[in-house]
């Protein structure tokens, strides 16, 4: 390690040691609540056990690593069961704790997950530098491969670090109303995507982000390549969602396969923003405030963006 990459981890790690609480400024005792909304509601943790596949999975995955002697690779995953359980903040503490003889190379896998849970706890100005920091890690570094907690259908997994700390990096700007830094972002998690559901998903919030910054002829140059026969295996709403700004799939189309729709919070927001986008602003407002009310799902992405919509409207 050169002299300059070891000062520069000594830094990050004492920056790290600051970031363990989330910015909330008030957050209630009740063992229960992580955080508080951008409306000011306590959000808790769920009281439902894990499904029982995903709790074996998360162990036999905790098993290789410790036999491995990934001592990080143990902490993430056990990170990942908390946040799975809605403890987000027990997640970050653990986390925390496992920068102590971290290496260089794992550094960023770290942060990859802190700065989700950041986001999670709508600490969206932790989650930035984790991601930041994240990003100097790997340039010109190979990426690799992230298992997920439950494989999908065909048990491939879609995204790699480097695709998860663009787009998660993309997100936090794009919900703080950074339009241009999330175009950024999301420009550099679309070059490193190998496949389609990891393409769409950026696509998503890149094409969104380049209308809220007023970049429509862009925009619509996004949409070219978007067609209904991708390969898609997890993001089909994201595809769909797509199709419905590129005016190929009716949005009541979507909403009648969906019949908690607008508890969906993905879908949810989604249509909201079409909407917002073609001048309905009330009616956007409206479905989000459905989203916010309606879905239990309070970590999930488009309840968080529906939520920051409400939060900036009510400004």
């Amino acid at each position: 390690m050169t002299i300059l990459r070891f000062f520069s981890v000594f830094f990050l790690l004492a920056s790290c040691n600051q970031l363990q609480e989330p910015a909330s400024e008030s957050i209630p005792t009740s063992s229960d609540v992580q955080t508080i909304s951008l409306l000011g509601d306590s959000l808790r943790s769920s009281s439902n056990p894990l499904p029982q596949n995903l709790s074996s999975r998360i162990d036999s995955l905790i098993q290789v690593a410790s036999v491995n002697g990934d001592t990080v690779g143990v902490a993430i995953w056990e990170a990942r069961r908390l946040g799975y359980e809605g403890k987000y903040r027990e997640a970050i503490d653990l986390l925390n704790q496992s920068f102590t003889g971290v290496s260089e190379t794992e550094i960023p896998q770290v942060l990859r997950h802190m700065g989700h849970r950041y986001i999670s706890l709508r600490a969206f100005d932790h989650a930035i530098p984790a991601f930041l920091h994240a990003s100097d890690f790997i340039k010109g570094k190979e990426d690799i491969v992230e298992q997920d907690g439950l494989p999908n259908a065909q048990n491939k997994p879609t995204s790699t670090l480097h695709t998860n700390i663009w787009y998660h990096l993309g997100l936090a700007y794009y919900l703080t109303g950074e339009y241009k830094k999330a175009q950024y972002a999301y420009e550099q998690c679309i070059k490193a995507s190998t496949n389609d559901d990891m393409l769409v998903a950026a696509l998503y919030w890149y094409y969104m982000a380049l209308k809220r910054n007023g970049q429509d002829e862009l925009a619509g140059k996004v949409l070219k390549d978007v067609h209904s026969e991708m390969d898609i295996i997890e993001n089909d709403s994201y595809l769909k969602l797509l199709l419905v700004f590129k005016a190929e799939f009716d949005p009541q189309l979507l909403l009648d396969e969906n019949s908690d729709a607008l508890s969906n919070a993905t879908i949810g927001y989604g249509i909201g923003n079409w909407h917002f986008m073609n001048g309905r602003k009330d009616r956007a407002e409206s479905i989000w405030r459905q989203v916010y009310e309606g879905s239990d799902s309070w970590a999930s992405f488009g309840f968080v963006a529906s939520e920051a919509e409400l939060a900036r409207s009510d400004e």
